[in-house]
């Protein structure tokens, strides 16, 4: 019922029948600006596949209702030359959304008989038949090319919990640990595995499965983030390329070589394409003429913000190459095109994520789209690519681009209803001096209704990652829109370690974090500053995880009151407390150097001892927000904790805003409303003086 009112709302935006609201401090008045209300009402689109024929496109649609606290998700298809088809209207999620190669049924995912299944339609949404029905469910699936046989997902339980140790004990409540990586990102370990299961298909029904990883202990797709795209049917449905890290324990923790299995269905034996390649090999895709293979690749173990390169195999000798060891970007996201000479990309470019087109054998690489917002993915159509775009001012659409001329048509309008009726402020692109004689691209982000003859406070967004990418991207929490719209003027730089100008600067900042980074930050914010407009006398610093972190930093280097409001959200307090506590080792070994008791490491000594902000909390002079949530296992929110009692203690004014519920991220919808709340809240009390 919720979503839709949605749809409502959307319908009577379009047709100007209702007026949007603001709520501020001093009351409510009509407004045309964002408010964590409105930010919440679009649809957001999502799981793009294009059909067999190029001729048609398959996505998702989520609508959040804030009062029952969650979403649903129903499936459109769009034909290119024609309409738009809403194809299913439940109150479950579909998703995960597959056409069969035929291009006659489309497949998908949904819980609607008590468990993921994988369920099947036809194109108009008639003739919805469950396939699978599979104990526990299933978390991905794809079909064959043959449309013999799919594979799907599956969790294996293959550890032994403590009620397998001690049965007498029906009722107690613990974990038994003896090695780490007992926790991830956001959830416990639950004994189980995922793996890749083989079945006969036929219209509607599956066979037996076969578990093409029997009593392995590792994940295919990898947890916690890793999709249905790590894995792929080879062109002529007789063998699967998977991306698996086969590691445990503590060297599963300390380790990115992931590695691309290809395993036969013929003889059931695998084997692994890129041993003896170190880092980071994922998302394997076979040409359509079938003679190759292509993956994302980094070189080195243990760095997950290496280069993103393109490996290629010829399957008939072995042979692989870098297609991309001459360019100085990392690409994802590829796709072959259909006559197996070229493969599309996206890579981030000086703060923009554009298309990009690699040739394979002769090694070129072209620009295909150039503009101010983000390609988030991007498939063949039978008449160019369709790919889904955003901006700092746009969420969400898809987009039909041309393969020559990069020009791009929009061929969905989900989030328009509400666009047409909101006024967005002006994203302006800065180049600022560093301190080392460099160049800094600085997003600055105006008020919708700006006045230049006014005087605005000012916010430095902290990026997180560290190698995060301030480039044309929409949130639904740091969304600069939503900041602006606040009458606050936001100053985005692209620090030192950040994508998208060469490999060299985002390496700066590994094992230095309180150093040209933090020179970088402070060029842009000071730059900004003495503009006529700007508040000089009314500046925050917000950011989150490592954005968190550069907020402590910054708090603790406060030279002459500069900042007079720090926001910070799930940011690292103690080096020493995150380096024990913290899940995946080979980020803390990389980017902070190695364990706080290795005093032979330099690096590491130099991290701990100059980098720590719980080093600096002396200078703590403005008032700061803390948030963090219970559920972050990679930044523990005892940092938060930390942050905010040694506030008190000292006589800063500051609050804790707790998430009992939430992760590294807030993702349900009345806790993101009042996060949105919070935040302006404080910054209002604090620098609206």
């Amino acid at each position: 019922m919720r979503r839709i009112h949605y749809r409502l709302l959307c319908s009577l935006l379009a047709c100007g029948l209702f007026s949007i609201h603001i709520a501020k401090a001093q009351g409510q008045q009509d407004n045309d600006v964002m408010t964590p209300e409105i930010l919440w009402s679009f649809g957001r689109i999502g799981d793009m596949q294009v059909s067999p024929t190029g001729e048609r496109v398959a996505y998702g649609v989520s609508y959040y209702s804030v009062k029952d606290n969650k979403a649903s998700r129903d499936i459109y298809v769009k034909d290119l030359n024609g309409d738009v088809q809403q194809i299913t209207h439940t109150p479950e999620n579909e998703f995960g959304i597959q056409w069969r190669p035929d291009g006659k049924k489309i497949g998908y995912l949904s819980s609607k008989s008590g468990s993921v299944q994988m369920w099947e339609m036809d194109v108009n949404g008639s003739d919805n038949k469950q396939v699978t029905d599979i104990d526990g469910g299933i978390q991905g699936f794809k079909y064959s090319p043959n449309m013999k046989r799919i594979l799907f997902v599956k969790s294996v339980k293959l550890d032994a919990d403590i009620h397998d140790l001690y049965p007498d004990l029906p009722k107690a409540n613990a974990r038994l640990e003896t090695d780490i990586m007992y926790r991830h990102w956001d959830r416990w370990h639950d004994y189980t595995y995922n793996h890749i299961f083989v079945a006969a298909y036929t219209t509607g029904t599956i066979g037996a499965a076969t578990d093409i990883m029997p009593n392995e202990r590792y994940d295919a797709p990898m947890k916690p983030f890793g999709g249905i795209e790590e894995i792929n049917w080879n062109t002529e449905s007789n063998a699967i390329a998977y991306t698996c890290k086969k590691l445990v324990g503590k060297e599963y923790a300390t380790s990115t070589n992931s590695d691309i299995y290809l395993y036969s269905i013929e003889d059931k034996t695998t084997k692994n394409l890129t041993e003896g390649m170190m880092g980071y090999d994922k998302s394997p895709t076979f040409s359509p003429n079938g003679k190759y293979i292509a993956w994302s690749s980094m070189e080195r173990d243990g760095y997950e913000a290496d280069k993103n390169r393109i490996f290629v195999m010829t399957l008939k000798n072995g042979k692989k190459k870098d297609v991309t060891a001459l360019w100085d970007q990392s690409i994802h996201g590829l796709v072959w095109a259909n006559d197996s000479k070229s493969i599309y990309g996206i890579s981030d470019i000086h703060a923009t994520d554009e298309i990009y087109q690699v040739s394979v054998k002769k090694n070129n690489i072209r620009r295909v789209t150039n503009g101010i917002h983000n390609y988030q993915s991007v498939q063949i159509a039978k008449d160019g690519l369709i790919a889904q775009r955003v901006s700092m001012s746009a969420p969400a659409e898809l987009y039909k681009v041309n393969t020559k001329t990069g020009q791009d048509v929009a061929i969905t309008e989900v989030t328009k209803p509400i666009m047409d009726k909101l006024k967005m402020g002006k994203v302006e692109k800065r180049w600022v001096n560093t301190t080392d004689g460099k160049k800094e691209l600085v997003w600055v982000i105006y008020p919708p209704h700006f006045d230049p003859n006014k005087k605005y406070p000012a916010l430095l967004y902290c990026q997180g990652g560290p190698q995060g990418t301030v480039s044309q991207f929409w949130s639904y929490r740091w969304n600069f829109q939503m900041m602006a719209a606040n009458d606050y003027i936001i100053v985005a730089p692209n620090r030192r370690g950040l994508p998208g100008f060469g490999q060299k600067w985002c390496e700066e900042i590994s094992k230095d974090y309180g150093g040209q980074c933090m020179d970088d930050y402070i060029s842009a914010i000071d730059s900004i500053a003495k503009l006529p407009y700007v508040d000089e006398n009314n500046l925050g610093a917000v950011g989150a995880s490592f954005g968190g972190y550069s907020v402590y930093y910054l708090a603790g280097h406060n030279q002459n009151k500069r900042f007079n409001a720090f926001i910070s959200h799930c940011g690292i307090f103690n080096f020493d407390q995150m380096y024990s506590t913290t899940e995946e080792m080979f980020f803390v070994n990389w980017d902070i150097g190695g364990p706080y008791w290795d005093k032979n490491n330099a690096a590491a000594q130099k991290s701990y001892k100059e980098f720590s902000p719980h080093k600096f909390v002396d200078n703590w002079n403005s008032p700061i927000l803390v948030i963090h949530g219970a559920k972050d296992f990679r930044i523990p929110y005892t940092q938060g904790m930390g942050a905010f009692n040694t506030a008190i203690m000292k006589g800063v004014p500051a609050e804790f805003l707790y998430f009992p519920d939430e992760c590294h991220w807030v993702l349900k919808p009345q806790n993101g409303i009042l996060w949105q709340r919070v935040f302006f809240n404080f910054l209002d009390k604090n620098l609206k003086k």
